[in-house]
């Protein structure tokens, strides 16, 4: 398939390899975090690790929207959707991710009118067709997703239909980015910035990890070859003693992002002072809210919710895999309490997480590298 073989070539792969591995110093161990979670299932889908010396490291930050989406606040949707003249929907991959008190899938079994979408959009054409309900939909998401939701507020407020509303949970990117690296327990090299999210912010956003923390971030796109010559892009920086915002996806990511994109959001959304991120707890400013221009299609004012911060389950250890402080096989429930199919983490939920990459793409060779130690 033109186009797309072409970035999985595998004699280029393994050229890429003997690159990498000639700008590697002996004895020193190079860590580098992946931030985003599509990045981490084409790392294991496509064994790009077989490709890197043993020195260099791989490691999983938060980049995916539905891992980092605390249980408080699948809580409040799920207060939302049980009234009983709500029609609530989300997408398919937030049905099973568990609340403090069951997931969206338990409360639909249980009578909630709860329905997927693949897009806000779909959820807006639901209140039309339902004008004697109330329609709500969960947004989720970085900024990757952000402009869509808010695409389709101006769309219902253009057309004036009032019996939508939308509960906020969009995050952005840069505030965890700064959490981590001010995080006293995890020393990172470099980062393989997320491709996804910089369609819309850019990379020029990313320029205070080099310039404050002296440390270098190449924007990488999703296929093997995109993942190997930005791991080789980050390398000649660390072996240069460089430290610079790179954009290795540049055929779909312009360095100052999707300008009307952000206009968009601009005016739809404002950050909020705080929000709580699975993990990573309270970050401040990392989280989107309805504008007071939109505050009528503001689920969140709508709807009372209980709004209760619930601690995540003892055995589940999704904070410190999303912060890369733990690998995944490492968590004590990984591949036995937990699987995709029992999940007790996020990580394990959403076809994105970390967790369901090494469950279905790489467990079974940790399982024989451990075997072997």
């Amino acid at each position: 398939m033109k186009y797309v073989d072409e970035f999985r070539d595998a004699e280029l792969a393994r050229a890429l390899g003997v690159q990498i591995a000639a700008l590697t110093e002996p004895g020193r161990h190079y860590k580098i975090m992946e931030v985003c979670g599509g990045h981490t299932h084409t790392i294991y889908k496509h064994g790009i690790e077989a490709h890197l010396p043993d020195n260099v490291e791989l490691v999983h930050g938060p980049g995916c929207p539905v891992c980092v989406i605390p249980m408080g606040r699948v809580d409040d949707g799920i207060a939302i959707a049980r009234n009983p003249e709500v029609i609530f929907t989300c997408f398919g991959d937030m049905m099973r991710v568990p609340g403090g008190n069951g997931s969206f899938l338990d409360a639909k079994a249980d009578g909630a009118d709860i329905r997927f979408v693949y897009s806000p959009l779909d959820a807006l054409k639901m209140a039309v067709a339902n004008p004697d309900r109330e329609v709500v939909f969960y947004a989720i998401g970085f900024e990757t997703t952000a402009p869509s939701t808010a695409l389709t507020l101006m769309r219902a407020k253009a057309e004036g239909i009032k019996n939508f509303s939308v509960m906020c949970n969009h995050v952005t990117i840069v505030p965890p980015l700064k959490a981590l690296l001010d995080s006293p327990d995890l020393r990172l090299d470099a980062f393989i910035g997320p491709g996804h999210v910089s369609t819309v912010v850019g990379a020029r956003p990313y320029e205070f990890i080099c310039e404050d923390y002296n440390t270098p971030i190449v924007v990488a796109g999703f296929e093997p070859l995109d993942l190997l010559q930005s791991i080789l892009m980050i390398m000649q920086q660390l072996h240069d003693g460089r430290a610079e915002v790179e954009n290795q996806y540049g055929r779909v990511v312009p360095f100052e992002g999707n300008l009307r994109a952000l206009e968009v959001l601009q005016e739809v959304f404002e950050l909020r002072p705080y929000f709580e991120w699975r993990g990573l707890g309270f970050i401040s400013q990392s989280a989107l809210k309805l504008s007071d221009a939109y505050a009528e299609y503001d689920a969140e004012l709508k709807y009372s919710t209980p709004g209760v911060r619930v601690a995540d389950p003892k055995a589940c250890q999704c904070g410190e895999v999303l912060k890369g402080v733990i690998k995944p096989y490492e968590c004590k429930v990984f591949g036995t309490a937990c699987t995709p199919e029992t999940p007790i983490g996020t990580c394990m939920v959403s076809s994105e997480g970390a967790c369901a990459a090494y469950y279905n793409f790489g467990r079974f060779a940790k399982s024989a590298a451990r075997a072997d130690a």
